[in-house]
């Protein structure tokens, strides 16, 4: 089973590569269904998996003039304060089990939830936004959607990109490709910040193992940033709804009707 974790590690990078999101919603069940790790361990290795690959890509992206610093600014600022809360006082305070149902199984439907609400979103979009109308918008409006992504950052382990990249297409117009830029930046700079503004998770943390992940899923981004040149962003924004779509009705369904 081991062989398909490191084979899905490149996969993660892809559909960071690719999609600006997606990576951590592949990186935890990998984790824990195929390399048996524990879930409250999985989501602290998640976020810098992700978190590190994230910052590899978004560097390849500023090359390209796809990353706006003023989002990455308007965003992870405010999501880093919810970021903090949460993995300090919010996620500690929830009680292993409310009733019949898990924390982790009421986690996971929360997750799914949210990406089916922004699969719709993004597959009901208008046309792909242009560049003017994105120097117009007004940054204030990233300020609900990022406080939004550190809890689900801290939460679940998650960088967020899938409500990262909806929120700067519809909220602010930014093109298809510069969201994905943007959003690698952001994830990068939410990620770490969870990882290592958590010590108990350094302290547990397995760096040999962490790290050949984080080399074969970085593999795995380069190979999305080149697809990424050659896919049509008109393309690309249907194909992150569908992603989202087929992923959160996976998870909705597994998480209530598996595990009745």
């Amino acid at each position: 089973m081991e062989f398909f974790g490191y084979l899905e590690a490149v996969v993660i990078g892809v559909t960071l590569g690719l999609m600006g999101g997606g990576g951590s919603i592949l990186t935890v069940p990998v984790l824990v269904y195929l390399f048996g790790q524990p879930a409250s361990l999985a989501t602290g290795y998640s976020l810098f998996i992700v978190g590190a690959t994230a910052a590899m890509g978004a560097g390849l992206m500023a090359r390209r003039g796809l990353v706006v610093g003023r989002a990455v600014l308007g965003f992870a600022l405010p999501s880093f304060v919810t970021v903090w809360l949460t993995r300090h006082f919010l996620l500690p305070a929830i009680p292993d089990s409310l009733g019949r149902v898990s924390r982790d199984t009421l986690l996971l439907v929360f997750f799914a939830a949210l990406m089916l609400a922004t699969a719709v979103s993004m597959l009901r979009g208008r046309r792909e936004a242009r560049e003017e109308e994105a120097e117009r918008a007004d940054l204030r409006q990233l300020v609900p959607p990022a406080l939004v992504v550190g809890v689900v950052t801290g939460l679940v382990g998650a960088g967020g990109g899938f409500l990262i990249v909806p929120a700067l297409t519809l909220a602010v117009k930014l093109p298809i490709k510069r969201a994905v830029g943007t959003s690698l930046a952001i994830i990068a700079a939410n990620s770490l910040f969870g990882f290592f503004s958590d010590a108990k998770i350094r302290g547990e943390a397995h760096w040999g193992f962490l790290l050949a992940l984080t080399a074969l899923a970085a593999l795995g981004m380069g190979l999305g940033t080149l697809l990424s040149k050659r896919i049509p962003g008109e393309r690309l924004r249907p194909s992150f709804g569908v992603f989202l779509l087929v992923m959160g009705t996976y998870m909705v369904a597994r998480e209530i009707f598996l595990h009745r």
